[in-house]
Protein backbone atom coordinates (compact mmCIF):
# COMPACT_ATOMS: atom_id res chain seq x y z
CA UNK A 1 0.00 0.00 0.00
CA UNK A 2 0.99 3.68 -1.26
CA UNK A 3 1.46 6.07 1.58
CA UNK A 4 -0.82 8.18 -0.22
CA UNK A 5 -3.72 5.56 -0.08
CA UNK A 6 -2.77 4.70 3.91
CA UNK A 7 -3.29 8.36 4.41
CA UNK A 8 -6.91 7.91 3.01
CA UNK A 9 -7.62 4.92 4.91
CA UNK A 10 -7.91 7.10 7.83
CA UNK A 11 -8.96 10.18 6.51
CA UNK A 12 -12.70 11.86 7.25
CA UNK A 13 -12.19 15.47 5.15
CA UNK A 14 -13.81 17.71 7.72
CA UNK A 15 -16.11 18.92 5.20
CA UNK A 16 -18.14 15.97 4.85
CA UNK A 17 -17.63 14.81 8.58
CA UNK A 18 -20.99 14.79 10.74
CA UNK A 19 -21.32 14.00 14.49
CA UNK A 20 -23.02 10.68 14.65
CA UNK A 21 -25.58 12.13 16.92
CA UNK A 22 -27.13 14.02 14.60
CA UNK A 23 -28.63 10.98 12.40
CA UNK A 24 -30.18 9.57 15.94
CA UNK A 25 -31.11 12.80 16.95
CA UNK A 26 -33.50 13.68 13.29
CA UNK A 27 -35.00 10.28 14.25
CA UNK A 28 -36.19 10.52 17.69
CA UNK A 29 -33.90 7.51 18.57
CA UNK A 30 -31.38 9.48 20.45
CA UNK A 31 -34.56 10.71 22.68
CA UNK A 32 -35.99 7.55 22.80
CA UNK A 33 -32.75 6.05 24.14
CA UNK A 34 -32.33 8.78 26.32
CA UNK A 35 -35.60 7.97 28.31
CA UNK A 36 -34.82 4.16 28.27
CA UNK A 37 -31.53 4.77 29.77
CA UNK A 38 -32.68 7.24 32.97
CA UNK A 39 -35.36 4.96 33.75
CA UNK A 40 -32.68 1.74 33.76
CA UNK A 41 -31.46 4.05 36.64
CA UNK A 42 -34.30 2.69 39.08
CA UNK A 43 -32.60 -0.76 39.27
CA UNK A 44 -29.06 0.65 38.56
CA UNK A 45 -27.18 -1.75 36.12
CA UNK A 46 -25.35 1.37 34.46
CA UNK A 47 -21.72 -0.65 34.86
CA UNK A 48 -20.54 -3.82 35.47
CA UNK A 49 -20.95 -3.61 39.14
CA UNK A 50 -24.94 -4.08 38.90
CA UNK A 51 -25.48 -2.23 42.12
CA UNK A 52 -29.16 -2.40 41.28
CA UNK A 53 -30.08 0.42 43.81
CA UNK A 54 -32.96 2.71 42.93
CA UNK A 55 -30.92 5.93 41.62
CA UNK A 56 -33.98 7.50 40.56
CA UNK A 57 -34.49 8.37 44.11
CA UNK A 58 -31.07 9.06 44.87
CA UNK A 59 -29.97 5.78 46.48
CA UNK A 60 -26.37 5.18 45.89
CA UNK A 61 -24.18 2.07 44.95
CA UNK A 62 -20.42 1.67 44.39
CA UNK A 63 -20.22 4.79 42.47
CA UNK A 64 -21.63 7.35 44.66
CA UNK A 65 -23.55 9.04 42.59
CA UNK A 66 -27.75 9.13 42.34
CA UNK A 67 -29.97 10.56 39.82
CA UNK A 68 -28.21 13.43 38.85
CA UNK A 69 -24.49 13.37 37.63
CA UNK A 70 -21.48 15.08 39.94
CA UNK A 71 -18.85 17.51 37.96
CA UNK A 72 -15.43 18.81 39.46
CA UNK A 73 -14.67 20.92 36.36
CA UNK A 74 -15.18 21.44 32.72
CA UNK A 75 -12.20 23.27 30.52
CA UNK A 76 -10.47 23.48 27.10
CA UNK A 77 -7.72 20.36 28.11
CA UNK A 78 -4.41 20.96 26.37
CA UNK A 79 -3.04 18.22 28.11
CA UNK A 80 -4.56 15.35 25.96
CA UNK A 81 -3.46 13.27 22.93
CA UNK A 82 -2.56 16.03 19.85
CA UNK A 83 -5.25 14.55 17.85
CA UNK A 84 -7.65 15.78 20.80
CA UNK A 85 -6.37 19.23 21.93
CA UNK A 86 -5.40 20.61 18.84
CA UNK A 87 -5.06 24.26 19.11
CA UNK A 88 -8.00 24.90 21.13
CA UNK A 89 -8.25 22.19 23.39
CA UNK A 90 -10.09 19.21 23.84
CA UNK A 91 -13.14 20.15 25.93
CA UNK A 92 -13.33 18.03 28.41
CA UNK A 93 -15.95 17.60 31.30
CA UNK A 94 -15.12 15.81 34.37
CA UNK A 95 -17.30 13.49 36.20
CA UNK A 96 -16.47 12.95 39.82
CA UNK A 97 -16.67 9.84 41.23
CA UNK A 98 -15.52 6.55 39.85
CA UNK A 99 -16.36 2.42 39.54
CA UNK A 100 -13.23 1.76 40.02
CA UNK A 101 -11.16 1.84 43.33
CA UNK A 102 -7.57 2.23 41.72
CA UNK A 103 -5.09 2.25 44.59
CA UNK A 104 -2.99 4.69 42.66
CA UNK A 105 -5.58 7.03 40.93
CA UNK A 106 -3.94 10.45 40.09
CA UNK A 107 -6.95 11.97 40.61
CA UNK A 108 -8.33 10.64 43.89
CA UNK A 109 -10.02 13.68 44.95
CA UNK A 110 -12.27 13.95 41.91
CA UNK A 111 -12.70 9.88 41.65
CA UNK A 112 -12.31 9.06 45.09
CA UNK A 113 -13.64 11.54 47.52
CA UNK A 114 -16.31 13.42 44.72
CA UNK A 115 -15.07 16.71 44.69
CA UNK A 116 -17.80 18.40 42.73
CA UNK A 117 -21.42 19.20 42.51
CA UNK A 118 -24.46 17.77 41.15
CA UNK A 119 -26.00 19.05 37.70
CA UNK A 120 -29.35 18.93 36.34
CA UNK A 121 -29.30 17.80 32.47
CA UNK A 122 -30.02 21.32 31.80
CA UNK A 123 -26.73 22.82 33.34
CA UNK A 124 -24.91 19.74 32.01
CA UNK A 125 -25.99 20.56 28.04
CA UNK A 126 -25.01 24.18 28.82
CA UNK A 127 -21.28 22.87 29.52
CA UNK A 128 -21.29 21.28 26.10
CA UNK A 129 -22.14 24.36 25.03
CA UNK A 130 -20.16 26.41 26.25
CA UNK A 131 -17.72 24.37 25.60
CA UNK A 132 -18.02 24.39 22.14
CA UNK A 133 -18.43 28.35 22.21
CA UNK A 134 -14.83 28.74 22.90
CA UNK A 135 -13.46 26.54 19.74
CA UNK A 136 -13.16 23.39 21.82
CA UNK A 137 -12.36 20.52 18.92
CA UNK A 138 -14.68 18.31 20.94
CA UNK A 139 -16.68 17.12 23.68
CA UNK A 140 -14.60 14.72 26.30
CA UNK A 141 -16.20 12.93 28.70
CA UNK A 142 -14.05 11.72 31.44
CA UNK A 143 -14.77 8.76 33.70
CA UNK A 144 -18.70 8.81 32.12
CA UNK A 145 -19.12 4.85 32.93
CA UNK A 146 -21.72 5.64 35.68
CA UNK A 147 -23.59 8.44 34.11
CA UNK A 148 -24.33 7.51 30.62
CA UNK A 149 -27.79 7.93 31.42
CA UNK A 150 -27.09 11.54 32.61
CA UNK A 151 -25.07 11.98 29.45
CA UNK A 152 -27.56 10.80 26.80
CA UNK A 153 -30.50 13.22 28.40
CA UNK A 154 -28.71 16.38 28.09
CA UNK A 155 -27.11 15.56 24.92
CA UNK A 156 -30.44 15.45 23.55
CA UNK A 157 -31.29 18.84 25.25
CA UNK A 158 -27.39 20.31 23.80
CA UNK A 159 -28.29 18.97 20.35
CA UNK A 160 -31.25 20.83 20.23
CA UNK A 161 -29.32 24.00 21.04
CA UNK A 162 -26.75 23.63 18.52
CA UNK A 163 -23.90 20.81 19.22
CA UNK A 164 -21.97 19.60 16.62
CA UNK A 165 -18.64 18.83 18.38
CA UNK A 166 -17.54 15.05 18.48
CA UNK A 167 -18.01 13.20 21.27
CA UNK A 168 -15.18 11.50 23.13
CA UNK A 169 -15.70 9.17 25.22
CA UNK A 170 -13.23 8.60 27.85
CA UNK A 171 -13.33 5.69 30.19
CA UNK A 172 -11.27 2.98 31.99
CA UNK A 173 -12.78 0.63 29.78
CA UNK A 174 -15.29 -0.49 33.34
CA UNK A 175 -18.24 -0.47 30.52
CA UNK A 176 -21.50 -2.41 30.48
CA UNK A 177 -22.53 -3.62 27.23
CA UNK A 178 -25.78 -2.15 28.16
CA UNK A 179 -24.80 1.41 28.19
CA UNK A 180 -22.41 0.55 24.98
CA UNK A 181 -25.54 -0.57 22.93
CA UNK A 182 -26.91 3.07 24.29
CA UNK A 183 -24.01 4.90 23.22
CA UNK A 184 -23.88 3.44 19.59
CA UNK A 185 -24.27 5.64 16.87
CA UNK A 186 -23.89 8.70 19.57
CA UNK A 187 -19.99 8.18 20.82
CA UNK A 188 -17.83 9.41 17.64
CA UNK A 189 -14.57 8.14 19.59
CA UNK A 190 -14.30 5.84 22.19
CA UNK A 191 -11.20 6.43 24.35
CA UNK A 192 -10.59 3.44 26.94
CA UNK A 193 -7.69 3.16 28.96
CA UNK A 194 -6.70 -0.57 29.30
CA UNK A 195 -5.04 -0.97 32.69
CA UNK A 196 -4.45 -4.80 33.58
CA UNK A 197 -4.51 -8.46 32.11
CA UNK A 198 -4.44 -10.45 35.03
CA UNK A 199 -7.24 -10.62 37.28
CA UNK A 200 -5.33 -11.14 40.57
CA UNK A 201 -3.83 -7.81 39.48
CA UNK A 202 -7.10 -5.96 38.71
CA UNK A 203 -8.53 -7.21 42.32
CA UNK A 204 -5.58 -5.63 44.12
CA UNK A 205 -5.11 -2.49 42.51
CA UNK A 206 -8.30 -1.78 40.66
CA UNK A 207 -10.84 -3.59 43.40
CA UNK A 208 -12.28 -5.32 40.49
CA UNK A 209 -11.59 -8.68 39.55
CA UNK A 210 -13.29 -9.37 36.62
CA UNK A 211 -12.37 -5.87 34.98
CA UNK A 212 -9.83 -8.03 32.28
CA UNK A 213 -12.47 -9.62 31.26
CA UNK A 214 -14.84 -6.69 30.96
CA UNK A 215 -12.48 -4.36 29.40
CA UNK A 216 -11.29 -7.23 26.85
CA UNK A 217 -15.31 -7.50 25.82
CA UNK A 218 -15.75 -3.55 25.32
CA UNK A 219 -12.78 -2.63 23.32
CA UNK A 220 -13.69 -5.03 21.21
CA UNK A 221 -17.32 -3.60 20.89
CA UNK A 222 -16.13 0.05 20.77
CA UNK A 223 -13.98 -1.21 17.68
CA UNK A 224 -16.71 -2.89 16.40
CA UNK A 225 -18.87 0.08 16.14
CA UNK A 226 -16.32 3.04 15.75
CA UNK A 227 -13.44 1.52 13.56
CA UNK A 228 -9.87 2.28 14.08
CA UNK A 229 -8.96 5.58 14.66
CA UNK A 230 -9.44 8.25 11.98
CA UNK A 231 -8.17 12.47 11.20
CA UNK A 232 -9.50 15.29 9.07
CA UNK A 233 -7.02 16.86 7.31
CA UNK A 234 -5.93 18.87 9.87
CA UNK A 235 -4.63 15.97 12.06
CA UNK A 236 -7.93 16.39 14.10
CA UNK A 237 -9.24 12.83 15.37
CA UNK A 238 -12.78 12.49 14.51
CA UNK A 239 -14.11 8.58 14.81
CA UNK A 240 -12.83 5.71 16.15
CA UNK A 241 -11.19 3.76 18.86
CA UNK A 242 -7.72 4.95 20.99
CA UNK A 243 -6.62 3.05 23.44
CA UNK A 244 -4.32 4.16 26.28
CA UNK A 245 -1.92 1.80 28.66
CA UNK A 246 -0.07 3.22 31.46
CA UNK A 247 2.69 1.42 31.93
CA UNK A 248 3.18 0.08 35.59
CA UNK A 249 6.32 -0.45 37.14
CA UNK A 250 7.70 -4.09 37.17
CA UNK A 251 4.50 -4.94 35.50
CA UNK A 252 5.74 -5.10 31.88
CA UNK A 253 4.47 -9.31 31.14
CA UNK A 254 0.71 -6.75 31.44
CA UNK A 255 1.67 -4.39 29.32
CA UNK A 256 2.87 -6.91 26.76
CA UNK A 257 -0.11 -9.00 26.98
CA UNK A 258 -2.59 -6.15 26.64
CA UNK A 259 -0.76 -5.22 23.56
CA UNK A 260 -0.71 -8.51 21.88
CA UNK A 261 -4.01 -8.58 22.38
CA UNK A 262 -4.81 -5.22 20.74
CA UNK A 263 -2.90 -6.54 17.93
CA UNK A 264 -3.84 -9.39 17.31
CA UNK A 265 -7.76 -9.38 18.46
CA UNK A 266 -9.03 -5.97 17.88
CA UNK A 267 -6.44 -4.55 15.36
CA UNK A 268 -2.87 -3.99 14.52
CA UNK A 269 -4.37 -0.47 13.34
CA UNK A 270 -5.65 0.05 16.67
CA UNK A 271 -4.14 3.59 18.09
CA UNK A 272 -2.33 3.75 20.75
CA UNK A 273 -0.45 5.92 23.45
CA UNK A 274 1.64 4.07 25.41
CA UNK A 275 1.76 6.40 28.71
CA UNK A 276 4.47 6.92 30.86
CA UNK A 277 3.41 9.03 33.22
CA UNK A 278 2.52 6.78 36.22
CA UNK A 279 4.05 7.89 39.74
CA UNK A 280 2.79 6.70 43.11
CA UNK A 281 -0.72 8.64 44.60
CA UNK A 282 -3.35 7.83 46.46
CA UNK A 283 -2.96 5.21 48.98
CA UNK A 284 0.90 3.93 47.32
CA UNK A 285 3.59 4.03 50.00
CA UNK A 286 6.25 1.76 50.96
CA UNK A 287 4.09 -0.28 53.63
CA UNK A 288 0.99 -0.26 51.88
CA UNK A 289 1.99 -0.99 48.24
CA UNK A 290 5.72 -1.42 47.78
CA UNK A 291 6.20 -2.83 44.65
CA UNK A 292 4.68 -0.22 42.60
CA UNK A 293 6.05 2.57 44.89
CA UNK A 294 7.86 3.82 42.19
CA UNK A 295 8.22 5.26 38.92
CA UNK A 296 8.82 3.35 35.79
CA UNK A 297 12.31 3.44 34.22
CA UNK A 298 13.50 4.87 30.83
CA UNK A 299 14.13 0.87 29.93
CA UNK A 300 10.76 -0.18 31.13
CA UNK A 301 9.06 2.65 28.80
CA UNK A 302 11.20 1.88 25.89
CA UNK A 303 10.86 -2.05 26.15
CA UNK A 304 6.97 -1.46 25.89
CA UNK A 305 7.29 0.47 22.91
CA UNK A 306 9.66 -2.08 21.34
CA UNK A 307 6.93 -4.61 22.37
CA UNK A 308 4.41 -2.92 20.64
CA UNK A 309 6.27 -2.48 17.12
CA UNK A 310 7.44 -6.61 17.65
CA UNK A 311 3.48 -7.63 17.43
CA UNK A 312 2.51 -5.17 14.69
CA UNK A 313 1.35 -2.09 16.29
CA UNK A 314 2.58 0.82 14.54
CA UNK A 315 -0.08 3.79 15.27
CA UNK A 316 1.71 4.76 18.54
CA UNK A 317 0.74 8.33 20.02
CA UNK A 318 3.55 10.51 20.25
CA UNK A 319 3.73 14.28 21.42
CA UNK A 320 4.60 17.06 18.87
CA UNK A 321 6.88 19.71 19.65
CA UNK A 322 4.08 22.22 18.39
CA UNK A 323 0.87 21.94 16.25
CA UNK A 324 0.63 22.47 12.49
CA UNK A 325 1.91 18.78 10.66
CA UNK A 326 -1.50 16.53 10.00
CA UNK A 327 -0.23 13.54 11.84
CA UNK A 328 0.48 11.03 9.19
CA UNK A 329 3.74 13.92 7.62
Amino acid sequence: MSRTQEVERFLIPSDTFEPAYLTLHRTGELARRAREAVASLASCRVCPRDCDVDRLHDQIGVCKTGRYAIVSSYFPHFGEEDCLRGWRGSGTIFFSMCNLRCVFCQNYEISQLGEGREVSPEELAAMMLELQEMGCHNINLVTPEHVVPQVLEALVIAVEGGLRLPIVYNTSAFDSMHSLRLLDGVVDIYMPDFKFWTPELARRYLKAKHYPEVARRVIKEMHRQVGPLKFDERGLAKRGLLVRHLVMPGYLEETRAILRWLAEEVSPDTYVNIMAQYYPAWKVGPDTYPEINRSITPDEYAEALQFAREVGLWRLDERRPRWGLVLWQ
